[in-house]
Parts: structure tokens; C-alpha cells; sequence
């Protein structure tokens, strides 16, 4: 069959397209930056178009020819607006679904609770639950497939549970922890949703997808600690903690910013169990099939420590992010522009300091200055930005699209360039560019540019504020990172043994 998926670049969408090229399908992906798919192994097996959800002709263009359409975008709650773009979007999608000859969308929503009243549902579930009854009453025949806590290597929840639970000892929680949920192994979700492009031309209905295992978030944690081999956690729950400030109190102590926190605490104020497994008829489970939650736990915590996670939930764009592209592209126009630009001489070869450039970031640090970013880190999840804990999909290599840290690869030229765009909270937009390249003299040089483009009064005073550091986190970047290529090394992996320790853990930098 010919398949459509969009959000191929984000958690779930990124593994998906391999599954249906091994169950024999061809795939088309629709992305508003196709360019962030390039990277990826299947890329060359797969035709990309760029378009947006909402945008009627990029749609209708890229479901021509298409039988199966795979819906997988969200708004994490991005703004006051974000339940109207939702509704259009799926709309837009189901109507020219139509005008296709689409013969099936397959969307994956959230697990809703029964008994609850619609307007009392978190905006993110509401929301969710508004798309899958879109496509239900269009007239193309829908697979809602309904999830709760997804846990696999890199997903949002999976993350959340991992650092709250390795990190604290001790923790005060929300009283949400006694919610009871279903949770399922991302292998699972990923077997239903290619089951579901053959289903029969007569099924259109919502299906309640989860593990065999229904446990309270509280449970969840003290799982996590036995199969990761932790001692015991003390939890001690407490009724203050709201779900607004208990997204702030997980995006403090997790990667995971509070505008991606708080619907999914949201979500956990009631209870979210499957009420039928009739996904069975259409999608026979094997042996041992769906996956205990144990064994989905073991699974990805061996990913993570075997460092190969293969998206992550930051691999999707967050919400308030910028996107605009580089001010130095000919389709930008106007406005300042701030640049800080360095040059080093190598004693090396280019490949070497190439080495060391893609291994920036994460656990191997930013070369200069450390408490200096830690400062920056810090004040950025105060005032709810993603901080300096997201780390890197892969220890040695990046792609186009990946996050690191509160950058997210916006270019990259191997052996060359990359170039990074800032996402943490800023009156302005930032990139950082690095190159590796050889001088007119033969010898090997290492460029680095910052540039910064701001918005407003408070965006040229940000910029002055800061200047004066700059020699200091900047130069030293410059320079530690040619001394590292000289001597052959990369960050602290091999000298800290507090960084060894977390590695061997399974501890943040890192198809389950």
C-alpha cells in the first residue's frame, strides 16, 4: 500500500516510517522542513514533500495517490489558540483525505476517562479526543487508536519517569501519583498503527490501546527503581501540587521543559484505562504480546544505555520554539544583526576536529566556561524554556533536526558545518555555526560564528548585556575545542568519573 505519514520527525512518526517499509509498504512523509528528515537511515527509501497540515493544497497534493494517511501531529498545548488549530487541521486533513480516494486514516490520540464530562478534560486530551471524532464523521473510514503513557526509549513520559525516579530519593509528588493508568510499550503502539492499514473498508471506529499491567503512576516509579537496579524510593504524595505547578516541578528536576510537562500532568488527574482490546480482532497479539510494563522498561532503559535511541520526544519542534531561518538566507529580509566570529588554527586534521565538533553538547559539554552554561541552563527552565538537560539523541553523530541541549540542529554539511539554532528563551534569534576547513597555508582551521538577531529594545540590550562574556565563553570555545582535536579527545567523557558512572546507569546523554 501507499502510506502517508506526517510528524515523520517527531517521536512516534520517526519509527513508524521503517516499520511500514519492513512490512512491504511505500511511504511518502509530509514536513514542513523536509530537510530534517535527510539524516535519517530511511531517508533514502522514502519520498518527502513539504507541506503543513493546515495548508489545503500542500495536503491534497501530498495525499495524491496515497491509500493509508497517518495522522500524527499534536499542539502540545502551544498557545491560547492551539485547540482551534488542532480542529481546522484535522478537518483539513479529513477533507482532502476524501478528495484523495484515501481509503484509511489511522490517528493516534490519547486514552480518554470514562464518566468525565468533555469540558473537564485537560485542553491537550480534549483537544486529542476533538481530532479522532473529526475524522471519525468524515467519510473516510478512521483507525483512532486511544494511548496512554507511552514507554519506549526517548518518549516524553518514559523520560519524566526516569529522571523524577533516578534523581530523587526522596519526593514530594502530586496527588496524581495514585491515578491509575495503562501504560504500553512503544513497540506495541508502533505494531498497531501498521496493523492498521489493513484493516476492512467497513471499520471506523475508536480503538483502546495499553500493556497488560494497570498501575498507578506511584507503582510506575517504584518499578522503574527495581528493573534500573535503585534502591528504594520514598514517595510521599501531597494535595497542593496543582498540575500547573507540578509541570514546573518536573521540568526543574527532568529534560522535559513545563509547556511539554503540564498536559501530560494534566492528563494524569483521572484515571485512563483501556475498556476493550478489540484491536485484538484486526491486530492479533502474539505470545507475550502486548508487553508487560517491565519488559517495556527493561527495553528501553537497554536502548538508552546501548546509546541507540532512536528519536526522542524532543526530536519534534517545542512549542514557542523559534523557526525562522538563518537572518544570512536570501529570503530574509531586514533588521540587525549581531555576529561573533572566531578563528583557531589546528594541529590537526580536518576529520579530527570534525570528530570533536559533532561530539559537542550533552554529556561532553560546550568547551568553555561549564558553570557559565550551567547559569544559562538555569535561568532559561526558570522562565519556562527547555534548559540545558535535553542532551543528545546519539553520543557521536547528529542529524538535521535533532535537539542538543537548548540548540536543535538546523544544518549540517559532515566534515564541514554545523549550524545550531537556539531554543531557549530569548528576546531575538540565535544561531551558533561551526566549521571545520582547510587555510590557504594547507593547515586545517576551525571557524566559529555566533550571530544574534534582536527582537525589540530588550533584544539589543540582551545582546550588549552579554558581550562582555563573550571573549571568555566564546574564545575558550574556540579554543578548547581545537586543543581537544589536537590531543585527540572529546569533552569530559574520558576524564570524569562521575560522567562514567552516569553513562553506565544509563544516565541522560544517551527500538525500544
Amino acid at each position: 500500500m501507499h502510506c502517508l505519514v506526517t510528524g515523520a520527525s517527531g517521536y512516534i512518526g520517526g519509527r513508524l516510517v521503517p516499520e511500514l517499509l519492513e512490512a512491504g509498504h511505500s511511504v511518502r512523509c509530509l514536513a514542513r522542513s523536509p530537510d530534517k528528515l535527510r539524516d535519517h537511515p530511511w531517508a533514502s527509501a522514502v519520498e518527502s514533500v513539504r507541506g503543513d497540515v493546515t495548508d489545503p493544497d500542500s495536503v491534497a497534493g501530498a495525499l495524491r495517490g496515497i491509500d493509508v494517511a497517518y495522522y500524527l501531529v499534536h499542539s502540545l498545548g502551544s498557545g491560547s489558540g492551539f485547540e482551534e488549530t488542532d480542529r481546522r487541521a484535522a478537518r483539513v486533513f479529513a477533507e482532502q483525505a476524501q478528495a484523495a480516494g484515501v481509503r484509511r486514516i489511522v490517528y493516534l490520540g490519547g486514552l480518554t476517562p470514562r464518566g468525565v464530562p468533555e469540558n473537564s478534560l485537560s485542553p491537550h486530551l480534549r483537544s486529542r479526543t476533538e481530532v479522532g471524532r473529526v475524522f471519525l464523521d468524515a467519510p473516510v473510514p478512521a483507525t483512532v487508536l486511544r494511548a496512554g503513557v507511552v514507554i519506549g526509549s526517548g518518549s516524553a513520559s518514559f523520560e519524566m519517569l526516569r529522571y523524577l525516579t533516578e534523581r530523587l530519593p526522596v519526593m514530594v509528588t502530586p496527588s496524581w501519583v495514585h491515578t491509575r493508568t495503562q501504560p504500553i510499550g512503544v513497540r506495541d503502539v508502533l505494531r498497531y498503527l501498521v496493523g492498521s492499514a489493513t484493516m476492512p473498508e467497513d471499520v471506523n471506529r475508536t480503538f483502546d490501546i495499553g500493556g497488560p499491567d494497570v498501575v498507578t503512576y506511584r507503582e510506575m516509579m517504584c518499578r522503574y527503581a527495581v528493573v534500573a537496579g535503585l534502591p528504594r524510593r520514598l514517595i510521599v504524595p501531597v494535595p497542593v501540587l496543582t498540575p500547573r505547578l507540578s509541570s514546573h516541578w518536573v521540568g526543574l528536576v527532568t529534560p522535559v521543559p513545563a509547556s511539554i510537562a503540564r498536559p501530560l500532568t494534566e492528563s494524569l488527574r483521572h484515571e485512563v484505562v483501556c475498556h476493550e482490546h478489540d484491536i485484538a480482532r484486526y491486530v492479533p497479539d502474539a505470545p507475550g504480546r502486548p508487553l508487560p510494563f517491565e519488559e517495556a522498561l527493561s527495553l528501553a532503559l537497554r536502548r538508552v544505555r546501548e546509546a541507540q535511541v532512536v528519536t526522542r520526544w524532543s526530536s519534534a519542534a517545542v512549542p514557542g520554539a523559534p523557526s525562522d531561518p538563518l537572518p544570512t538566507d536570501p529570503d530574509w529580509a531586514g533588521g540587525s544583526l549581531y555576529e561573533d566570529e572566531r578563528e583557531q588554527s589546528v594541529d590537526a586534521s580536518t576529520r579530527a576536529l570534525w570528530r570533536v565538533i559533532e561530539g559537542i553538547g550533552g554529556d561532553n559539554g560546550w568547551y568553555s566556561f561549564p558553570l557559565a552554561w550551567a547559569v544559562r541552563g538555569w535561568m532559561d527552565r526558570f522562565v519556562g524554556g527547555v534548559g540545558l538537560r535535553r542532551g543528545r539523541r546519539d553520543a557521536e553523530h547528529l542529524r538535521v533536526g535533532d535537539s542538543l541541549d537548548f540548540w536543535r540542529v538546523e544544518a549540517i554539511t559532515p566534515g564541514e558545518l554545523l549550524r545550531l539554532r537556539a531554543e531557549m528563551r530569548l528576546p531575538g534569534l540565535a544561531w551558533l555555526e561551526m566549521y571545520a576547513e582547510t587555510g590557504d597555508d594547507g593547515r586545517t582551521r576551525y571557524r566559529q560564528r555566533a550571530l544574534f538577531h534582536p527582537r525589540g529594545l530588550l533584544g539589543h540590550i540582551y545582546w550588549w548585556s552579554v558581550s562582555p562574556f563573550h571573549s571568555v565563553v566564546f574564545g575558550g570555545m574556540a579554543r578548547n575545542i581545537t586543543r581537544a582535536a589536537a590531543q585527540g579527545t572529546i569533552g569530559r567523557r574520558r576524564t570524569s568519573l562521575r560522567g562514567r558512572l552516569r553513562h553506565l546507569r544509563g544516565a541522560p546523554e544517551s527500538q525500544a
